[in-house]
């Protein structure tokens, strides 16, 4: 073990009226909200990227952190490293945490070295996971820090890289399945291009859904029994990715016949940088059926790039969950918290902190989400705006033709005059819940 957090206790729910920073205020794990308890809402999972693996560098200067497990390039500096990520998931009460390959394992001298200190992680972690309960969410492949990857991963105009890519997912699927881990994620961060002057799209479309294929068969070749899920993200680090936001990545599926077999995880901060909101591209992936799990985290609104920080607004997370809580909740995938303290944030008691507060931010906005399914009022009025299209003329209308439809307007008399959307009066009932 570790003494990295030193005397750090367990984080205990203790009320909203709590002044104890090292407590839950609205987190209450066992606590029943809609027929189930908050942690089997929430689903929380800590990310060890952000957590353990980044150093605090930012693109005008270096690390600002100093952890045990630095310099990050030895086995021993990944048993360190993984000890301390099991002491803050047992501190937080975690069920679940997430991983790049990168994250967990210093890179070999070769794939196959890669690929067996990757297996060596899992080795080392698997009694952890035993010891303490906490499961693997999800695994997924970094395919966009090593040069290698500069054009891209599956999309690469290299052969030998689309070949390298599908190595380094296979060897990172067999991990996450040996781990038992409930989802798998691509996210194609270098997916994309910087110009069309070098790039042909639609070979590159064409290989990136070869390659999805090939990981949907993979994965059932060897029983790998969770969810395929696929990150959407509009731009950064490259100047258009492919998987730009969830409407884009449907239509993707469904060109490659995949839109039964993969999901989308949805991350707040990407929403944001493809001109949603979180809440539209959650009701979107609802509607259409591909809505898998979240990346919970949010944008500093003043900063036109994805700046990773912890959830602080209830009302935006009350009417994410809302949208969740529609969709019957998050299945096999859960919230991750894809967030990062700030570089001037250097000591351990911040990434609890930070946790401890994202966790009561969404445990706070849930339940503000299931008050307000419960009550019906938000329901109640969309019914009644689209009341008139469950009449049987809007029925016929719909199974007819546009001359039908149109000979209406005649044959009853039609005029049909403007009714208020009432946008500020479902704001204010939103408000009761959330203020």
């Amino acid at each position: 073990m570790t003494d990295f957090f030193g005397d750090i206790a367990p984080i205990r729910y203790e009320g909203p009226d709590s002044r104890n920073e090292f407590a839950f205020r609205h987190y209450d794990a066992d606590a029943v909200i809609a027929g189930k308890t908050m942690r089997e809402h929430l689903r929380f999972a800590v990310a060890y990227w952000h957590s353990f693996a980044w150093e605090g560098g930012d693109p005008f200067g270096g690390r600002t952190f100093d952890r045990p497990w630095y310099p990050q390039d030895t086995m021993e500096a990944m048993r360190v490293k993984a000890d301390a990520a099991f002491e803050m998931f047992r501190i937080l009460g975690a069920p679940y945490f997430c991983w790049h390959d990168l994250d967990v394992r210093p890179e070999g001298a070769s794939f196959a070295e890669s690929r067996d200190r990757l297996f060596e992680w899992v080795d080392y972690v698997q009694p952890k996971m035993k010891e303490t309960g906490v499961k693997c969410l999800w695994g997924t492949a970094n395919m966009f820090t090593h040069k290698r990857f500069m054009s891209g991963a599956a999309t690469n105009p290299d052969p030998d890289v689309f070949a390298y890519a599908a190595a380094t997912v296979k060897s990172c699927i067999d991990a996450t399945h040996r781990l038992g881990g409930e989802n798998y994620v691509l996210w194609g961060g270098r997916e994309g291009y910087e110009t069309l002057l070098n790039t042909d799209m639609g070979r590159e479309r064409q290989h990136y859904g070869r390659f999805l294929q090939m990981v949907v068969e993979y994965a059932k070749k060897i029983g790998f029994a969770g969810t395929i899920l696929i990150e959407p993200k509009p731009q950064e680090p490259s100047k258009h990715q492919y998987d730009y936001d969830v409407g884009t990545i449907y239509g993707f599926l469904k060109d490659f016949g995949l839109e039964g077999e993969v999901k989308l995880n949805i991350e707040q901060g990407h929403a944001i940088l493809a001109g949603h909101s979180f809440e539209h591209e959650l009701h979107l992936a609802r509607q259409l059926g591909i809505l898998g799990s979240i990346d919970m985290n949010r944008n500093d609104y003043q900063s036109g790039w994805d700046t990773d920080q912890f959830p602080n607004n209830v009302p935006e997370v009350a009417l994410a969950y809302y949208e969740i809580l529609k969709n019957g909740g998050l299945g096999t995938g859960g919230t991750n918290f894809d967030a990062k303290v700030r570089r001037q944030s250097i000591d351990p008691e911040d990434l609890i902190l930070s946790h401890v507060g994202g966790m009561d931010v969404c445990a706070a906005g849930l339940k503000a989400a299931a008050a307000m399914l419960k009550d019906g009022e938000l329901e109640k009025a969309l019914t009644e705006r689209y009341a008139g299209w469950d009449g049987e003329a809007a029925k016929t209308m719909l199974s007819g033709d546009l001359e039908q439809a149109a000979a209406r307007v005649e044959a009853e008399n039609l005029d049909p005059q403007p009714r208020s959307g009432r946008q500020e009066r479902l704001e204010n009932l939103v408000n009761r819940y959330v203020g």
